[in-house]
């Protein structure tokens, strides 16, 4: 039984997704990925500056005039949404969690293909597989996948995305469009995503949390590791321990970033104190330009 303030996020949820997919997400979606290739649609009769290439010569000849193939894209994708859903997903100091800004996301994704026809599939994980759910159609499969991405309670803490991707590579037998939504708090997840890169159009979604990158002088606290429970003391009132916190914090980002530059995979980064639509958006148009 989900409860009754799980619901009421859903519900929230589902309609601010339609509204954003409608006016925003849908179109710049569609033109931010290719189809899987081009078909047939029909013929008809050559204009001035048509390829020649595309001139149909037994219609030519039936007809009389010349006429070129029309094509159209098939437009049908896979797409699958790989959430990392271990224990440091449960931390917030701002806005909301940054499982629930990942979940927001994951929606406008899922509710963007939908739109365009496309079908659309689900895993979580942790250290393990959590739940699979194969890509398919329709808008109650979509809701379905934004009700489970709200209300999904993991049974592990730990993070394994190496295992993830060796998973999803062996459930996958098409070519898929897959965003891979995690905080990238683990390690040895690049030689996997670089080899399934080779395959599958991946796009990493980094999702992070203000604390996570700078400290505001709150005097001495302690910090539990959300994954591992070691406790650790810090005091937040050096402004020694403030300035290295966040010089590191910002080089771990620099050099994730570098990484996924490096093998070719498309990188966004959004946080749970700021609304994902921009960085979203502008990712969908920047795609759209290169295509």
């Amino acid at each position: 039984m989900i409860p009754l303030h799980i619901l009421q996020q859903i519900k929230r949820i589902e309609i601010r997704t339609k509204r954003l997919v409608n006016d925003l997400f849908g179109g710049a979606y569609h033109s931010a990925f290719k189809g899987q290739g081009m078909e047939f649609e029909e013929v008809r009769e050559y204009i001035h500056g048509d390829d020649m290439r595309l001139i149909d010569w037994n219609v030519t000849a039936r007809m009389g005039a010349p006429y070129v193939k029309k094509f159209k894209e098939e437009r049908e994708l896979n797409v699958m949404l790989l959430i990392d859903a271990s224990s440091s997903g449960q931390f917030g100091t701002r806005l909301k969690f940054k499982n629930t800004a990942a979940a927001e996301l994951c929606a406008v994704v899922a509710g963007s293909a939908m739109k365009n026809n496309d079908k659309v599939g689900m895993a979580f994980f942790t250290d393990h597989i959590e739940s699979y759910v194969p890509p398919a159609k329709g808008r109650g499969h979509v809701f379905r996948l934004i009700e489970e991405i709200l209300s999904f309670q993991p049974s592990g803490r730990h993070t394994d995305i190496g295992q993830a991707l060796e998973f999803f590579n062996k459930v996958s037998r098409r070519k898929s469009v897959v965003f891979l939504v995690s905080d990238f708090m683990g390690e040895g997840f690049l030689k996997p995503l670089r080899i399934i890169g080779r395959k599958h159009d991946m796009i990493a979604v980094k999702v992070t949390d203000p604390r996570e990158l700078t400290f505001e002088d709150v005097g001495i606290i302690e910090l539990e590791d959300s994954e591992t429970g070691e406790i650790v003391a810090v005091d937040t009132g050096s402004w020694s321990f403030r300035q290295e916190f966040a010089a590191r914090a910002a080089e771990d980002v620099e050099a994730l970033r570098q990484s996924f530059r490096r093998i070719g995979l498309d990188f966004i980064e959004i946080r749970s104190d700021k609304p994902f639509v921009t960085p979203l958006m502008n990712f969908f148009r920047a795609r759209g330009q290169r295509r």
